[in-house]
């Protein structure tokens, strides 16, 4: 399976705010994270995270940093702010309501398995 570019653009905001949240990484091993995240079913590209990333930098959801690390070469690292972390809760708030949403219309068809293969919590 693979999950819709619709479905990606929408949830990629809130996915990689909420890896940051967990603590500053950098490109690819937030593109890892991501990948993990999913069971391999998100396989984002760097077309997709680093327009992303700068976005929300101009938005003021991040900051970043070069940092070097002995034996590699620089890597710009990114953490979230203040004002990403109330983003994220907006995020969460409105993914909670749409998973929600979701949740009534599946009970509605009947789908029993397809309702009890959905956590019961929207994205972090």
């Amino acid at each position: 399976m693979r999950v819709t570019k619709d479905l990606v653009a929408a949830s990629a905001t809130p996915m990689v705010l909420g890896i940051l949240a967990e603590g500053e990484s950098y490109g690819y091993a937030i593109l890892r994270r991501i990948n993990e995240l999913s069971g391999g079913e998100l396989d984002w590209t760097e077309g997709l995270l680093y327009p992303l990333l700068h976005r929300l930098e101009r938005l003021g959801h991040v900051e970043s940093s070069w940092q070097a690390v002995t034996g590699e070469r620089r890597r710009k690292y990114y953490r979230i702010t203040d004002s990403g972390l109330a983003e994220l809760a907006e995020q969460r708030r409105q993914w909670d309501t749409v998973v929600d949403a979701l949740k009534q219309v599946w009970l509605g068809t009947g789908d029993l398995k397809t309702l009890t293969a959905i956590p019961l919590e929207g994205p972090a």
